[in-house]
């Protein structure tokens, strides 16, 4: 059987912990920062948890991870 692939979109994304959940970077923080507040560019600057309801399908995209 072959190896399967990565999602490299995917890997890009997120991270796995030890503990198998996934990490996830905030969106909306890429351009248009003009318009958005100090507080609201701050909170946009720490990394989430992917929601449990969610990991299936990123771990499906990441099979190596």
């Amino acid at each position: 059987m072959p190896k399967m692939k990565t999602n490299r979109a995917a890997a890009k994304r997120f991270r796995f912990t030890a503990s198998g959940k996934a990490k996830r970077s905030s969106a909306f923080k890429n351009h248009i920062l003009t318009k958005k507040s100090q507080e609201r560019k701050r909170r946009l600057r720490g990394t989430g948890m992917v929601h449990e309801a969610d990991l299936k399908e990123v771990k499906d995209l990441l099979p190596y991870g």
